[in-house]
């Protein structure tokens, strides 16, 4: 399940920067504009790529597949594995200054299981979600769900973002208009313009966590106060303007450009190592594979391993301004700029 997971997330390519005087604003062309804002509502990585630099989560994966707290503080289960108790850490705010409570992580959530099938085989084991206090909840079962943790700390589509209770509440199959999050950025809505470019700017009030950011969790500290995620369709026009400082980053370089920008001293191209999940599928329908024995036949004729093992060195290419100082772990990582 761990493994799917990554698998999951492979397309969340990011660069990691350090504190850099001269470079508050970072500008990126990512993998494709953004149709949808709407995490729960939209499937698309896009998307979801947005919402890890506006929302948190309650728990996340990080670097060695482990599901760690996010949100959370601390967490309780009982002796009968039913009930599950859940308490916020500290100054949790969202970004109109309101405090994140017990409410709003419930409602996120119940929107979240509508949409997403780890959420609805939870809610085939759900009795009750229970309110305790302000920073406190729970999740009651009627029979146990051993995924619990893994399900709500899920790192791709669709992921259990937290949201107000009043955004929250809407039907999980219509998009929301307000995109409030608790995240470390804020997202510019009156500086959106579809198929041009979006802006995030630091949350002043995000307060990391202590520990190291490790994958998709720990402390994510925001060093710039702009990002802005420009939208270049051409990739011989996405390589001028990097080569031309316009924009500092190419999420997802074309192989047909890597000779040109590795000979540029100024960018630093690096491998995307976290590797996808493909699957080879017949069409039972049609001949010869509508014959069990030819489809034995591919399957065993098929080299999984000689497919592996170019599938698991690189999944694709980063291309950045050297003064971007990006890292180069291999592991899942939200698309946000900390050092």
């Amino acid at each position: 399940m761990r493994r799917f997971l990554l698998a999951s997330v492979a397309t969340l390519a990011a660069i990691v920067a350090s504190s850099i005087a001269s470079a508050q604003t970072i500008k990126v062309v990512m993998h494709s504009d953004v149709k949808a804002l709407d995490p729960v509502w939209s499937g698309a990585y896009i998307t979801r790529n947005h919402a890890y630099m506006i929302y948190d989560t309650l728990f996340a994966i990080d670097e060695k597949l482990q599901v760690k707290p996010q949100m959370v503080d601390s967490w309780t289960t009982s002796d009968d594995g039913l009930t599950w108790t859940f308490k916020l850490r500290d100054g949790l705010e969202w970004h109109d200054g309101a405090p994140v409570t017990s409410e709003d992580c419930v409602a996120s959530l119940k929107r979240w299981s509508a949409r997403d099938s780890m959420g609805q085989k939870l809610a085939l084991s759900l009795q009750d979600y229970k309110i305790v206090d302000p920073k406190t909840f729970q999740i009651v079962l009627k029979q146990k769900f051993g995924l619990l943790l893994e399900a709500i700390g899920k790192p791709s589509v669709t992921v259990p973002f937290m949201m107000p209770k009043k955004i929250a509440e809407t039907d999980a199959f219509t998009q929301i208009d307000n995109y409030i999050g608790s995240g470390p950025f804020i997202f510019k809505k009156d500086e959106w313009k579809p198929g041009e470019k979006l802006v995030y700017v630091k949350n002043p009030k995000y307060k990391p966590r202590a520990e190291p950011m490790s994958g998709l969790a720990g402390g994510k500290v925001v060093s710039v106060d702009r990002v802005e995620w420009v939208w270049i369709p051409d990739p011989e026009t996405q390589l001028n303007a990097l080569v031309n400082g316009e924009i500092d980053m190419i999420e997802s370089v074309s192989y047909d450009h890597l000779a040109v920008l590795e000979k540029d001293k100024n960018i630093r191209v690096l491998p995307n190592t976290t590797s996808n999940q493909y699957v080879f599928r017949m069409n039972w329908l049609q001949p010869p594979f509508n014959n069990v024995k030819i489809r034995q036949a591919a399957a065993y004729a098929l080299s999984q391993e000689e497919f592996l093992r170019p599938i698991s060195a690189t999944s694709g290419f980063i291309a950045c301004a050297k003064r971007c100082s990006p890292a180069t772990r291999r592991s899942p990582r939200p698309p946000v700029w900390t050092g």
